[in-house]
């Protein structure tokens, strides 16, 4: 066995370059005396939670300087060797791999100029029947491209794929992400499969950009038809937070390391992740400002005067256009100033102004500092017109441009319906004042458990007496109070397993899938009571509440504000929307604030009562309101 594995190698080393053969650095050397060897590490399908296929990484001898594969690389630039060297890493892998019979599929690296140069090496219709002869079927091998040099030749290489597929073996994309990797090569190649690099995978159950960005690879990879395979996966939040997201497979040391023998499955701690039915808490993202909001917005297409333009025809253009609030002087394409309607109608209007001014320029008439906001702008610069000093902005509207060339006209009112829809907008996907997930979130969440036949518990807190309290205090101690809830029950829930969110004013949901749900909410009720006593002054604290209106008006006692939870099971298979479990978790709420101990466990109605309780209990709301 081993003069035959010696015999292949050297029939290998007869297919390279004389400098692989000859060449006196340290790695053509080692190549030559069969210094190097593999090692496998797993790759794991994340649904099925077993071992999908290994990947054949390259090393040298131990304890040495040249065991680690980054060393192989660089030596073989240096040698000018980089194609021999991959070649005889291929060779490797399917020597090392046919000899252990393992089943699943193997992935070996190569370079793109290096699977042309090897299928014209072996010949596109000899590559099936080279890979058997290892002892390994074509049809489970992996040939993933890596891009440790730019394609030079993209007809050579799609003609090398079209082998690689014709003699049944597939085709990977690595590292994708990492700046080298390209979407035009994934469009041209259209590989099988495609490796997520690991910085969009460390962490990502902490990074909601990062998040966002495999979602769109997702995207991009239902396009292709390509299977998703995510790098570096280290610890149990990610691969939970992988797993749910719906990336097919991953690979990382938390999966299993790389090791001189194929392994037949995956380590413990990964395993009892994927076996664990409970939905990750994904990392939120809440709606920042949108880039061209006033896209969406009407922009008036005012004509326009320029610097010189008289006070006359100023006058003119005002009279033709009745519904004109104001005018933009501009210089060639170049807005620099704005004519407010009423304040020079007024002017024009005063005696001997004509006479006096009427031919003169109008520039002299004026605002010379108007405000101009690009197509592209976000709603904070909006705001900004909004809470000027100058409240002219309001009145005279403003400018809007194209890539600094005038556009047309905004009015105030647009602005302030803009601004006002914007921000209501984005409290749906995060409070404002919490910055806690808001309803948008919260219902993806619920749907995502819905839909994974997991057991969780929807709880809805809600504050008691918290109208009079804010009355009687003031909106800034009332956020005070409102944001101590958020605190509390932030503090109170596991990150990684139970979801927090604001739906707004003083409600929150609290989505539970941990099993001492129970305990955690009679702590968040608890502390509050404790913590929430101290926002009162000393006489409120000493009798217990406050002398405040109710809703009709009417002064009369109210205790100091408590904190309520409505709290249902829901069990797989019970509902389909997350609409229906918001509904009966404000029933329950309803039944704790009723109840002396504020926490209460709802479950006292079949399911075919509960959208006509959810209705009247609404309702109910909308009356005393």
């Amino acid at each position: 066995m081993q003069n035959t594995q010696w015999s292949r190698l050297e029939a290998m080393m007869a297919l390279l370059s004389p400098t692989a053969r000859n060449g006196t650095g340290p790695l053509a050397r080692l190549m030559r005396e069969g210094g190097l060897h593999c090692v496998f590490q797993p790759l794991a399908d994340l649904r099925e939670g077993c071992i999908y296929a290994h990947e054949a990484l390259i090393r040298g001898p131990k304890d040495t300087p040249l065991h680690t594969p980054d060393v192989l690389l660089d030596l073989a630039q240096q040698e000018g060797i980089l194609q021999d060297f991959e070649l005889l890493c291929v060779f490797k892998a399917l020597s090392q791999w046919g000899r252990h019979e393992a089943p699943g599929r193997l992935f070996v690296n190569i370079s793109a100029d290096a699977l042309v140069h090897g299928v014209a090496l072996v010949g596109p219709d000899q590559l099936g029947e080279t890979v058997r002869s290892f002892g390994v079927s074509a049809r489970m091998l992996v040939l993933e491209i890596t891009e440790h040099e730019r394609v030079t030749d993209m007809p050579q290489l799609r003609q090398a794929i079209k082998a690689v597929h014709a003699c049944g073996a597939r085709v990977a994309l690595d590292d994708f992400g990492d700046g080298r990797s390209s979407l035009r090569l994934w469009s041209e190649v259209k590989p099988d499969f495609v490796k997520i690099d690991k910085y969009f995978v460390h962490d990502i159950s902490d990074h909601p950009e990062n998040l966002q960005m495999l979602q769109a690879i997702k995207g991009i990879a239902d396009v292709f038809g390509t299977q998703l395979i995510a790098e570096g996966i280290e610890t149990s939040d990610d691969l939970r937070a992988l797993r749910d997201l719906d990336i097919p497979f991953g690979q990382g040391w938390l999966l299993g390391r790389p090791a001189p023998a194929p392994r037949e499955a995956v380590d413990g701690p990964a395993l009892e992740v994927m076996q664990d039915r409970r939905v990750a808490v994904l990392p939120h993202l809440g709606q920042t400002a949108r880039p061209g909001i006033l896209r969406s917005l009407l922009v008036v297409q005012a004509p326009t005067a320029a610097p010189g333009t008289s006070n006359d025809a100023v006058a003119a253009m005002f009279h033709k256009h009745q519904g004109l609030h104001a005018l933009a002087v501009v210089d060639g394409t170049r807005p620099v100033a704005l004519i407010n309607r009423q304040q020079f109608m007024n002017h024009y209007a005063t005696l001997y102004f004509r006479e006096v001014h009427g031919r003169k320029p109008c520039i002299a008439f004026a605002n010379n500092a108007p405000r101009v906001v690009e197509l592209d702008c976000d709603v904070d610069q909006l705001v900004g017109i909004l809470t000027s000093q100058d409240q002219r902005y309001l009145s005279d509207g403003y400018i809007v441009t194209d890539n600094g060339r005038y556009l047309g006209l905004g009015t105030g009112d647009q602005l302030v319906r803009a601004v006002t829809e914007t921000r209501i907008e984005a409290a749906r996907h995060a409070n404002p004042l919490t910055f806690l997930p808001g309803n948008i979130p919260i219902s993806l969440h619920m749907q995502r458990l819905l839909e994974s036949g997991t057991e969780f518990v929807a709880c809805y807190a809600d504050l008691n007496n918290f109208k009079p309290f804010n009355d009687h205090y003031g909106y800034w101690r009332g956020d005070q109070m409102i944001r101590l809830v958020a605190r509390l029950a932030t503090a109170h829930c596991d990150a990684r397993r139970d979801f927090v969110g604001h739906v707004g004013g003083d409600d929150f949901m609290l989505i539970f899938q941990s099993s001492n749900w129970l305990q955690r909410c009679k702590n968040i009720v608890h502390d509050f009571a404790r913590e929430a006593i101290t926002l009162f002054d000393e006489p409120a604290r000493q009798a217990g509440g406050i002398q405040a209106e109710d809703r009709h008006g009417v002064q009369r006692f109210f205790p100091c504000t408590t904190l309520a939870i409505g709290a249902v099971r829901i069990t797989p298979g019970r509902f389909r929307h997350a609409e229906e479990v918001a509904n009966l978790a404000a029933v329950a709420k309803h039944e704790a604030k009723q109840a002396a101990t504020g926490v209460v466990l709802y479950g006292g109605f079949t399911e075919s009562s509960l959208g006509a309780l959810a209705a009247t209990r609404a309702l109910q709301d909308v009356l005393a309101a």
